[in-house]
């Protein structure tokens, strides 16, 4: 009885806890587009992603990410397909939690990271897709290659950060690329050729 009790009161705390930190997050930031602010933007760097997903020879899916993105995002709600995105990505930030993978991919064999150091995004249109989702297609330069690439993107939320009093607004976005067609063919096709990438966007309105 004194076990059943325990476990209950500890299901109703976390229950608690959960939906208390759910509505305080909700209170911090709004998933309505309209409460997006027109204006300029800068990445937000330290809660920036991009993620990268492969499958490694058919026995998994393996992941790594970039950190460390810079660049600027012009939007305005009421007028979607004027947006401008213009992100840079260093190469030399890639991380699988595997320092000597990280080191062989930041080789000549792979990234090159030396030769090319940054990855780097454009946008060249956007179309929106529904409420709070847009395409967004643009440039991706990547080991000295530039092919256009779409991104489906979803907006998370926006409002003022109460650490920083910064306004954010927080995207995520998903997008295929085929790794060849960039010059990175290293142990294709045991190392699968297409990537899947799921970025986590952050950005600071610029008073």
């Amino acid at each position: 009885m004194i076990k059943r009790h325990f476990a209950t009161s500890a299901f109703m705390a976390a229950v608690i806890f959960g939906a208390v930190s759910q509505a305080s997050a909700q209170q911090v930031a709004s998933p309505d587009p309209s409460a997006v602010k027109a204006g300029t933007y800068k990445v937000e760097p330290y809660h920036t992603q991009v993620g990268f997903t492969l499958l490694h020879m058919g026995f998994s899916n393996f992941s790594g990410f970039f950190t460390g993105a810079s660049g600027s995002l012009t939007i305005d709600p009421a007028h979607l397909s004027a947006t401008s995105l213009d992100v840079t990505i260093p190469v030399q930030s890639v991380d699988t939690t595997v320092p000597k993978l990280d080191g062989e991919l930041k080789s000549a064999q792979w990234f090159d990271a030396d030769k090319f150091p940054n990855a780097t995004f454009r946008s060249t249109r956007v179309v929106r897709t529904g409420a709070n989702t847009a395409n967004i297609t643009g440039n991706l330069t990547l080991h000295g290659v530039t092919k256009s690439v779409t991104l489906k993107a979803r907006l998370i939320g926006s409002g003022t950060n109460p650490l920083d009093k910064m306004f954010t607004v927080g995207f995520e976005a998903t997008g295929t690329i085929v790794r060849s067609e960039f010059g990175v063919k290293q142990y294709v096709p045991l190392v699968s050729d297409t990537v899947t990438l799921t970025i986590a966007g952050a950005f600071e309105l610029q008073q």
